[in-house]
Parts: structure tokens; C-alpha cells; sequence
């Protein structure tokens, strides 16, 4: 999968520009604060529909202008297919192929990318939510059903925890809703918990032989899934249903108490264990730094193995974040491999050592010019 053209109009700082990349190592190349970032952003825009640095739409559009529209074309499975996704105070709108999408989940999933960027430590040592929406954004993209299941399970429980609230201060009566609810809950639960669990071990399997290869077999990773139920101990997803629902059951009074759901998937965690050992409480920054590395390597062979096509990989501004070991390791395992679009103010003696024939795009004031 290759993003052969780029088209971004009145994106952020960006009026009006078109881009060619290679179908290598793409490089921004340029000092702080000029655009470089906005460039992966709209890749980024381009592929899930949505930015990863902000969650207001309009955020994206320039200020001088009502709509923006990122657009590109994408090569897959031997064929061009061109995508377009449109921004405007009223919404979004996404199209495949020059035919508009009815829903955003039938867009995402033709332009899969990677994106590895500074703040992607917090996927260690953050908080469980930035691990949750990392899952779900991640799996999402590979697997069509994962993200309808993780839509829907949203909604509902957005509609459970406003009933509960509803019950909490009185303003309604009906537990046979609530419990409607809860079955609806416990269904797309139930999917999303059986999915995780499957592609969490493929994910596992590879990071742990990227964390051998980087550490020279000193560390070992594995993952722990924190849940409510025992999920390692179910095997089919009639035996997750019945867990689940013996799980709100017992959890109904508390719920009522509080007004909110504390059972389910949105409640989960996901541990990494380096030789045995909880790496965001126990880990050094080196150890929690390869963790990431290793966990974000592996997403690229994951999309591989479940989609048949390696993704596109953006790393915003990370090789001055990682040692030369770690850079080294890094720029190794993507050359010739998949393409990758990078952003960095300078390049390092590793980067210019390593990097064969890359494409050098000069940012700078929101002017682009290939090197």
C-alpha cells in the first residue's frame, strides 16, 4: 500500500498544494513551527478521517475559509483508487473512487498508516484510555467488523450511562430499559473482547521479537489484558456474553448508585510486561522507549499479516527522541519494507548513513520544495 499523491486545500496552513512522494522514504525537512506536522496530520486525515492532534473538526480548516479537503491516491492490490475527505462546518464528507461514503467506518480501512510521534511514549506510561484508543483506532482499521462493533458500542453506552443517571436522580422508573440496554451492551462487548483478544496475540508474538532483536535477547515482552472477566480463560464468544452478563449483574446496584457503566471493554487496560515486570511502573525511560518502538514496529507487520498489505508509516519528529541504537534498529526494519514519510528539523549522521535515496521535501512558512 503506497500513497503515490497528496492534495491538500486550505488544510491548516496550506492553501493550496499537490505533492508526488516516492515510494520509499519521503522526508520534511525544515526548522519548527513551518508545517511540517500539518503534513502528516492530512495523511493522517486522509486514512481515518479524523486528525490525531485535535478532536474539533474545524480546527483544520483555514481560518480565511469555510471547507477543507484533503485528498489523494492510493495504490493497493495493484490498482489506483483515488480518496477524498472534505471538511465544513456542517460535517464531513468521504469519498472512495469519487462516490461518496454514507458512513465514515466504509471509508476507513483503504489507506491504513502508522503513525509514530513523540507523544506515543504515553502509550506506555499513560494513562488506560490512551492505551484503549489505541487498540480500538488501530484495530479498527484492519478489521471492518472491530470498528462497527466499537461505533456501536459506544452509542449504547452512551445511552446506558445517561438512563443510569436518569434512574440515579429519579427522572425515570424502568430497569426493563436499563437491562435492554445492558443485553445490547453485552452483545457488541462481546465482539469487541473476542477481537481484541485474537489480534492482541498476533500483536504480542511480533513485539516480542522485535524487543529480543532490539535489546540483543535481554528483554522479553509480553502483554497482560485487565479485565473484568477472566478473558484469557474464555474461549468463544458465548462463554464472553455469559461472563459479561453475570459480570453487570452483579455490578446493577453499584451502577444505580453511581450512574454509570463500570463493566465492559471501555473500562479494560492493557499491560506491557518487560522480564515479567510492569514496564509503566517498574520500567526505566529506556526500556518504556524500546516498548513503544517495539509495539509500533510490530502494528506494521500486523496490518500485514490480517490485511495482506504492509501500511503506510508517518514518524513525526521521533528519530531526535531515540538513541542511535534505537534509530539504527528503526531505520533498518523500514528500509525497502514500507513506505514511510518522515518530519525532522535535521537529519542525523545515523538518518544520512542509513536512508537510502530518499525524497526531501524543504517546509518552510507552508512552502514546500523538493530538495
Amino acid at each position: 500500500m503506497e500513497l503515490n499523491k497528496l492534495t491538500v486545500q486550505n488544510f491548516r496552513n496550506y492553501s493550496n498544494l499537490q505533492l508526488e512522494f516516492s515510494t520509499g522514504i519521503n522526508i520534511f525537512l525544515g526548522a519548527n513551527a513551518q508545517g511540517k506536522t500539518n503534513l502528516l496530520e492530512a495523511i493522517y486525515v486522509l486514512a481515518l478521517t479524523r486528525s490525531h492532534r485535535t478532536s474539533n473538526d474545524k480546527e483544520l480548516i483555514n481560518w480565511q475559509n469555510q471547507t477543507a479537503t484533503v485528498s489523494g491516491s492510493v495504490w493497493r492490490d495493484n490498482y489506483k483508487l483515488p480518496l477524498e475527505i472534505t471538511f465544513s462546518k456542517k460535517g464531513k464528507k468521504a469519498l472512495v473512487n469519487h462516490l461518496e461514503q454514507a458512513k465514515l467506518s466504509q471509508y476507513v480501512g483503504n489507506l491504513n498508516v502508522v503513525l509514530f510521534a513523540p507523544e506515543d511514549l504515553e502509550l506506555v506510561k499513560g494513562s488506560p484510555a490512551i492505551r484503549r484508543n489505541f487498540i480500538d483506532r488501530e484495530f479498527g482499521q484492519i478489521n471492518p467488523k472491530y470498528l462497527f462493533n466499537a461505533t456501536q458500542y459506544r452509542n449504547i453506552l452512551r445511552q446506558r450511562n445517561n438512563y443510569l443517571r436518569q434512574l440515579q436522580l429519579q427522572q425515570a422508573h424502568d430497569l426493563v430499559y436499563l437491562d435492554v440496554l445492558t443485553e445490547q451492551l453485552v452483545n457488541y462487548g462481546a465482539h469487541i473482547l473476542l477481537a481484541r483478544k485474537s489480534l492482541l496475540a498476533k500483536l504480542e508474538k511480533v513485539a516480542h521479537q522485535t524487543q529480543q532483536a532490539i535489546t540483543d535477547g535481554q528483554e522479553t515482552l509480553t502483554f497482560k489484558y485487565v479485565s473484568a472477566i477472566k478473558l484469557t480463560e474464555l474461549a468463544d464468544l458465548t462463554a464472553i456474553k455469559t461472563a459479561l452478563t453475570n459480570k453487570f449483574a452483579s455490578q446493577k446496584n453499584r451502577e444505580l448508585q453511581q450512574g454509570t457503566t463500570l463493566v465492559g471493554p471501555h473500562r479494560d487496560d492493557l499491560q506491557f510486561l518487560v522480564n515479567g515486570q510492569n514496564v509503566q511502573s517498574f520500567g526505566s525511560q529506556g526500556q518504556q522507549r524500546t516498548t513503544a518502538l517495539a509495539v509500533k514496529l510490530a502494528e506494521i507487520d500486523l496490518m500485514k499479516i490480517e490485511t495482506g498489505e504492509y501500511p503506510v508509516l508517518l514518524l513525526d519528529d521521533v528519530l531526535s527522541e531515540l538513541d542511535t541504537k534505537r534509530q539504527t534498529h528503526l531505520l533498518k526494519t523500514i528500509q525497502d519494507k514500507v513506505q514511510t514519510f518522515i518530519t525532522t528539523p535535521s537529519l542525523s549522521d545515523v538518518a544520512r548513513h542509513l536512508i537510502k535515496k530518499p525524497k526531501i521535501f524543504l517546509v518552510e512558512a507552508g512552502k514546500v520544495t523538493e530538495e
